[in-house]
């Protein structure tokens, strides 16, 4: 099976590489700003700007600014050319990227395939430390597993560099969408001399990155400015001059700056307000499905949720439905399972929880808690985490409400800034912490994969045998039609076994003003570029 830039071109109608780029393609006639600067909202302070230590959405955003992997997304979510001009593989096993020749680092020197067999080491050295490790083994790469556990050393993973522009990889077993992870922050590139040059080298003036923008100034819970990369490949079709994102966690305050002109794109927005911005700037206000699921992880090594039916008491009696119509109510559907309905090559079989009604969860919940030994005579209690957010405390709120007037459960709970959530979170100091997943790539075990028992991301701890052999068997089928059936049969399991109870299906909700252009606001996994974006005449 090959996938090539030139079956592409033809598909389009286009010539030429440059014509898929997905770069700022600004329609003949349109009159631009001379002011060509954006402010984007992110939603917390970026725990890091390196790659391998990346943890979630906030510094993700602006990584995509400063790096750039072997292959891109445009507006639809479908995949263009990055580093790599064209991929290849005739078995789904071997895989051959070859690198253009005019990509370079910001400091003038090329990007060649060796820097992606350094980078992609590095990210599976156990020195490292990096909490998307993982990704290149649920990827398949050869030995990644056996160096993230020690067993084997960096230099064993399955990469190589034929030579300075042909990246070859090689697959533990066949994977049909592997160039669609290869699209991945986790995967981007670093230059070698300088992310060893010590922990300052992502700080402004230090930082040597290979994407559109390079980092200008940062000042820690105010903003991060980025300017663009003079050597970027593709810098001729660049608009917008600077960027700069601004993380602020609460979303009214976002909205009200965003309200005076001071943000160009929120990354949400409170959502008692939702009725009142559709009649105040309806033509501003997007909430498309997104690729991603809210949900609660529950502690299934200690404290009361240890136990199963406790956990199963406490997903049952949450009120998906009131949850995503009304306190919600900005285009979110309910959860039943772990895997968003938007998720290419899904198709869920029902689950006997979302055909009951809630009155009847509810029955069946009480009967859970009290097979625990909870009741009246002993209520239980426990710790509710959330990083710190409106929406998030609004949710935190209604739940809470849902477990005390269902089942009697005295609920405290507790929110924390972004980095100490991040530390709770890792050290398993909680009892249930709210939690969420977009998806890296847009296929199942994108979401299923985090439940299994080496996984970095399982935030539950949850561990069972059968679980993981599930999802091992469901990468190693060779049709599509059982490769849905064990997908659904690891959903079956997460409803049994309640590891974690999803809540909602995300919707992209934001606020975008009208002399924005380019934002790919129909990209599934919200993967989006400032070099895209434009800014019109207003």
């Amino acid at each position: 099976m090959k996938h090539s830039v030139s079956l592409i071109c033809f598909a389009l109608g286009l010539s030429g590489l440059s014509a898929v780029s997905f770069a700022a393609d600004v329609p003949a006639g349109t009159q631009l700003a001379k002011k060509q600067e954006l402010v984007r909202h992110i939603k917390d302070e970026p725990a890091s700007l390196d790659p391998a230590k990346a943890v979630g959405l906030p510094e993700i955003q602006v990584i995509r600014d400063l790096f750039e992997g072997l292959v891109n997304q445009n507006e639809k979510g479908e995949l263009v050319p990055g580093v790599a001009t064209k991929w290849q593989s005739n078995d789904n096993r071997i895989w051959t990227f070859t690198l253009r020749n005019d990509a370079k680092w910001s400091d003038g020197t090329p990007v060649t395939a060796q820097d992606f067999v350094y980078s992609w080491q590095r990210l599976v050295d156990p020195k490292t430390t990096s909490p998307f490790a993982w990704f290149a083994a649920l990827a398949g790469i050869g030995n990644a597993q056996n160096i993230i556990d020690g067993k084997a050393t960096p230099d064993k993973l399955g990469v190589s560099a034929i030579d300075a522009h042909t990246l070859r990889v090689q697959l533990d077993n066949p994977l049909p969408w592997f160039a669609n992870l290869a699209a991945s922050f986790a995967f981007y590139p670093v230059q070698k001399g300088n992310a060893e040059t010590g922990s300052d080298w992502t700080k402004p003036g230090n930082l040597i990155g290979n994407g559109a923008y390079v980092l200008k100034e940062r000042v820690v819970n105010e903003k991060l400015v980025v300017t663009p990369n003079p050597h970027y490949w593709d810098n001729a079709k660049t608009v917008v001059q600077k960027v700069t994102f601004v993380p602020i966690n609460q979303e009214s305050a976002a909205t009200k700056r965003y309200l005076a002109d001071d943000i160009d794109i929120t990354e949400s927005f409170p959502k008692n307000l939702y009725q009142k911005l559709m009649k105040d700037i309806p033509g501003q206000v997007y909430t498309p499905p997104q690729l991603g699921t809210y949900y609660y992880a529950f502690n299934t090594q200690k404290g009361p949720t240890a136990d199963a039916r406790v956990r199963l008491a406490l997903s049952l009696s949450i009120d998906r439905r009131l949850m995503a119509e009304k306190v919600l109510g900005t285009g979110e559907k309910p959860a039943w399972r772990f895997t968003p309905d938007v998720t290419a090559g899904f198709k869920a079989q029902p689950l006997q929880q979302e055909q009951m009604s809630q009155a009847e969860l509810n029955e069946q919940a009480r009967m859970f808690l009290q097979a625990a030994g909870y009741g009246p005579q002993r209520p239980l209690k426990l710790t509710l985490l959330y990083n710190t957010s409106e929406t998030h405390q609004k949710i935190a709120i209604a739940v809470a409400s849902m477990w005390k007037k269902n089942l009697g459960v005295d609920v405290k709970l507790q929110n924390q800034e972004w980095k100490t959530y991040i530390d709770s979170r890792n050290s398993g100091n909680f009892d249930v912490i709210r939690a969420s997943w977009v998806g890296d790539y847009n296929e199942p075990s994108t979401f299923l994969s985090l439940l299994t028992s080496t996984h970095s991301g399982n935030i539950s701890r949850f561990n069972d045998p059968a679980y993981d052999k599930v999802i091992s068997q469901a990468s190693l089928e060779t049709t599509a039609e059982a490769r849905n059936a064990d997908y659904n049969t690891a959903e079956k399991m997460i409803a049994e076994k309640a590891p974690i109870a999803p809540i909602y299906q995300y919707s992209n909700g934001r606020l975008i003003k009208p002399w924005l252009k380019g934002y790919p606001i129909n990209n599934p996994e919200d993967v989006a570029y400032s070099r895209t974006m434009y800014i019109l005449q207003h």
